[in-house]
This record gives structure tokens, sequence and C-alpha cells, in this order.
């Protein structure tokens, strides 16, 4: 995260507890947490956090000090949630992701990356129209590509030019969060057209 930029008080309680004992060993961390949370309010269907909670903590049960710490935990984490979607549904240029950084201040989106992707598998086949529309998986490759190689998983599926991918990363962090937003209005745009159509 960036130094310069202290985290709301709740989000440090939050990316504290991540890293902490107490959390499920395999559960995800700040970064990831907020890549996947993009990825659910940016998708096609409302999902509903008793469904996606559970893949936060990697389907174990975290463990609280009491329950103002469990308040204060999940609290932070529907407070993030509620933050990206209220950023995306209005305005966007105030959607700025949690990444971490690297040594020397650049930023690092590999686990962003991977909690987006996370997110679009939970409704995989819903995701389908974004690829098939040439638009609209330009903004959907990048993230996959990232993810797919942090993970050392690359989907054939999601292929562009090295050199394109090259170029798309030089700003990584600009581009994870405009492909975001390009994900969104493609899907709202796309609500949108169906009602118009059922209108007439």
């Amino acid at each position: 995260m960036d130094e310069d930029t202290p985290l709301p008080p709740a989000i440090e309680a939050l990316d504290a507890y991540l890293l902490s004992d107490r959390s499920p060993p395999d559960c995800m961390d700040l970064s990831e947490l907020d890549g996947f949370l993009a990825g659910v309010v940016a998708g096609p269907e409302v999902i509903a956090p008793s469904e996606w909670l559970p893949i936060v903590w990697d389907g174990d049960e975290p463990e609280f000090e009491d329950e103002a710490q469990a308040s204060t935990i999940l609290g932070a984490i529907m407070e993030r949630y509620n933050a990206i979607a209220t950023a995306l549904a209005g305005d966007q240029e105030s959607f700025v992701p949690l990444f971490w950084e690297a040594a020397d201040g650049t930023p690092v989106v590999d686990e962003w990356a991977i909690g987006f992707m996370r997110a679009v598998s939970l409704r995989a086949d819903a995701w389908d129209p974004v690829l098939k529309d040439e638009d609209s998986a330009i903004l959907l490759i990048p993230i996959g590509i990232v993810a797919g190689q942090a993970l050392g998983e690359e989907d054939p599926q999601l292929r562009i030019p090295e050199e394109a991918m090259d170029d798309l990363m030089e700003d990584g962090d600009m581009m994870m969060a405009a492909c975001a937003v390009g994900l969104y209005n493609f899907w709202r745009d796309r609500e949108a057209g169906a009602a118009a159509h059922l209108t007439h």
C-alpha cells in the first residue's frame, strides 16, 4: 500500500487481522481481498455476502478475540465492498484499488488480479459474454493474464501479444483500475440495453 496515503483505521485493522495468526492460514490478504471485492461488484450478477465471504477465509472459520473484533473486521470488509460499489456506480475516477508496493515503490498488482479472477470464477459462465465481445475482452484479459502468470496457470483463452501486454502493464495499477471500471460499465450498459429492449 502507498505509505504516503494512510489507510482508514478500519482497513488498517482488517489488514493486520488478515496477516495475524487468528485469521485462517490460507485466507486472502488485503490486496487479494480488494481485487476479489472489485470482481464481485463489477460482475454480471449480484452475489450475496453469504456466498462470497467464506471464500475470503478459504472455507475456514476465522477466529476473533471477541464480538467487538468480529464486528470490526466483518464491518471493514463490508465497508470496503460498499466503497467500491459506490465508486463504480458514481464517481469512477475515485475508484483506487489497494495494491502492495515493491521495495522501489512500484505497485504490485498480482494479488489484486488473483482476487478479481477468483470473483470471476464464481460466475464463470455468466462472464462469457465479456470474452465473446472484442471490445470488452481486452478489459478482462490483462487481469486474467497477470493472475495466471502469478499462479503459474496461464489460460490459453486469455492471450494477447507479449509486446501489447508489456505496454498495458507499464502502468499496471492504472490498467487494473480502468479494466474494473470498464467491466462494471459493460454489464450495466448491457442491462440497460436489455431493459430498453423489453420496454419496446
